[in-house]
């Protein structure tokens, strides 16, 4: 099976894969008890934080995709991460991004990576989160949204801003809150707004209300199932490092997922949508 019908074919499988479940919010609990709130101490450079989901069959509720792709704690061969398609391969095969650092980050995030940008002043840090840790992914990506988890990367000899000190903020994977419902609470820690992306099935429903919370700035989300592969994401970084607006970077996504998943561009606007 070449490439673009093994692409095609995962979209139509995990779209299958996305069972909707209750999207809603329990009572809250205090999240300083265990977050960070380090300063960014460096602002030479912007960065972007994309926090990932290992695509998980044993772990997620989706339908099983082959087991080399689907095997949430190893990144090396992972449909969102190592394989063709994947952050990982992708990024490191773009002309645009160069690769600074690789190494583990801990026991859940099983692989960070940190790109600088060729001709702009930008750095990308990626997280691998263990596919049976997605509900810690996306409260990690919900608190960076709003401020409440703040950390720093020391690459590059320099000290980045990642978490919610990052400008943008990207989420990639099954959307777990069609899964599990969240407890903690999720407000604006500190009056700041932050660009994000959230590529997961309709993200857009399930995210709403956590974003609003967050009062973060939705540049891209989906109204409908879709298969969250990084040439997505890569191209709607393009146009936000171009600082064009929401509408540009939208049209750059659905390009490029029209182009990789062989559909029409307004079959790709219904699924990718900006704003609220």
């Amino acid at each position: 099976m070449t490439k673009h019908l093994l692409s095609v074919f995962l979209c139509i499988v995990l779209s299958g894969s996305c069972k909707p479940g209750k999207a809603g919010y329990a009572p809250p609990v205090n999240p300083k008890d265990s977050l960070k709130n380090i300063a960014y101490t460096d602002h030479r450079y912007k960065t972007i934080h994309v926090i990932v989901a290992l695509c998980d069959n044993k772990y997620q509720g989706i339908v099983p995709v082959p087991r080399a792709i689907g095997n949430g704690q190893d990144p090396n061969s992972n449909l969102y991460w190592g394989n063709n398609y994947g952050v990982r391969a992708y990024f490191k095969n773009s002309k645009d991004w160069k690769l600074i650092s690789k190494k583990k980050a801990d026991k859940i995030r099983l692989e960070r990576l940190v790109f600088k940008h060729i001709t702009r002043n930008y750095y990308l840090i990626a997280d691998a989160y263990d596919g049976q840790y997605i509900r810690n992914a996306t409260k990690d990506f919900l608190y960076s949204c709003s401020g409440q988890l703040k950390d720093t990367v020391h690459a590059d000899k320099m000290v980045l801003g990642i978490n919610g000190n990052a400008g943008l903020l990207a989420y990639i994977g099954h959307d777990g809150l069609m899964d599990f419902q969240l407890k903690e609470l999720v407000s604006n820690a500190d009056n700041k707004t932050r660009d994000c992306i959230i590529l997961a099935c309709i993200s857009k429903k399930y995210f709403n209300f956590f974003i609003h919370q967050a009062k973060a700035n939705p540049l891209l989300w989906t109204n409908q199932l879709m298969c969250p592969e990084a040439y997505t994401l890569h191209d709607a970084i393009a146009g936000y490092i171009e600082h064009e607006p929401a509408a540009a970077i939208r049209m750059r996504a659905v390009k490029a997922y029209s182009k990789y998943q062989n559909c029409k561009d307004r079959e790709s606007k219904a699924i990718l949508v900006s704003g609220w």
